[in-house]
């Protein structure tokens, strides 16, 4: 058994942990199960606060996009809503950011071992595609959104009607006019969609829906048409050139990881999972990545850290499965966001639905 760290997953949660647990001194070995860095289907836009996050680990915002994302809209049933971020974002790719933070890694003294598949996760052992069994005291779990058997999530976090999650990139000067400086919401019934300009200047747009609806439609390809004729404002930004639909089914939007066992730290979202609309994805995979790292350090046990940080994600998680319960009803919403935006409450939820900084992270 290895005594130095074991970090299963090199998305930013366990690039983050990789990172920080290397300058604490430690030698991790962080193993991955692609052979090279894809851009993922989630997580394409990062708040102030994670911007802040990533610059302490050595990347810079300029690194990722030397463009801002400044103000967020909103359409809902022909509604439509604009107000100033409370600071400014940026929209990236997956393949940029994990590409960087996997060199920063390397680059501080971890391992990469890449083409390593996880099959199953035995008392702190990772048994591999290939039989073997690695073992270690610690084990940091960057799965993403991908579930390991022996740890997997709990089936019922699904719910009854489980989320799906659909995206589709889209390119040209017409979209890139609509959207400019803004990370955009469009809401219908039974899911939303968030579109926000990328590094290249190709739109990226992100949306998660219901199973039911879905079915309803028969396809992801049918699903887009049938918005593209319910919303105007999304439909024009359909157009240009398209990349094929990607989908990643069963999204536990809402689960926590209350409690946790010693020696195995869950990162990202396999600790906490924020709706998509919050932004904040990217902002919880790098906060537990950094934070269960120096915990590790400092001597804390992973038990007392899981539920330390549940703590931490409970309100930002709550207050967005609340919103999101929201933006799935726009005739509920859609009166009441003129009002809201001039009332600052926009604002006040963008701010409410980041992840409480840690003091212990520097």
């Amino acid at each position: 058994m290895r005594r130095e760290p074991l970090i299963l997953g090199g998305g930013p949660a366990g690039s983050a942990a990789a990172i920080t647990l290397a300058r604490g001194g430690a030698r991790p070995l962080v193993i991955e199960r692609s052979h090279e860095t894809g851009d993922a289907l989630c997580g394409g836009f990062l708040s102030w606060q994670t911007l802040e996050t990533l610059a302490s680990l050595g990347i810079a915002a300029d690194a990722l996009n030397r463009t801002r994302v400044t103000r967020v809209r909103i359409f809902a049933r022909r509604r439509v809503v604009e107000t100033a971020l409370p600071a400014p974002a940026i929209g990236v790719s997956r393949a940029r950011l994990d590409a960087l933070l996997l060199d920063q890694a390397r680059a501080s003294g971890a391992a990469i071992e890449r083409g390593v598949v996880a099959r199953a996760i035995e008392d702190r052992a990772v048994r591999t595609g290939d039989g073997a069994l690695l073992a270690s005291d610690a084990l940091f779990l960057a799965s993403g959104k991908h579930d390991v058997r022996g740890v997997a999530r709990p089936a019922a976090a699904r719910g009854a009607d489980p989320t799906l999650g659909l995206r589709t990139r889209r390119r040209g000067a017409g979209i890139a006019r609509c959207v400019g400086d803004a990370i955009e919401l469009h809401l219908f019934d039974r899911g939303y969609a968030g579109v926000v300009l990328q590094e290249d200047g190709g739109a990226n747009i992100c949306l998660a829906i219901r199973r039911s609806r879905l079915t309803e439609a028969g396809s992801p390809d049918a699903l887009l048409t049938a918005l593209a004729e319910e919303l105007p404002a999304f439909a024009d930004r359909l157009t240009g050139d398209a990349m094929p639909t990607e989908a990643i089914a069963n999204v536990p939007y809402g689960w926590r990881a209350l409690e946790g066992s010693d020696g195995c730290y869950r990162l990202g979202d396999q600790a906490a999972v924020i709706p998509s609309l919050a932004g904040e994805g990217m902002g919880i995979a790098l906060t537990s990545g950094v934070s269960a790292a120096q915990a590790w350090l400092a001597g804390e046990q992973a038990a007392a850290w899981q539920s330390r940080f549940a703590r931490q994600t409970a309100r930002p998680v709550t207050i967005a499965g609340a919103i999101r319960t929201l933006a799935e009803r726009p005739p509920m919403i859609a009166p009441f966001l003129p009002l809201a935006a001039r009332l600052g409450l926009i604002d006040a939820v963008a701010a409410a639905t980041r992840i409480a900084k840690d003091w212990r992270m520097k």
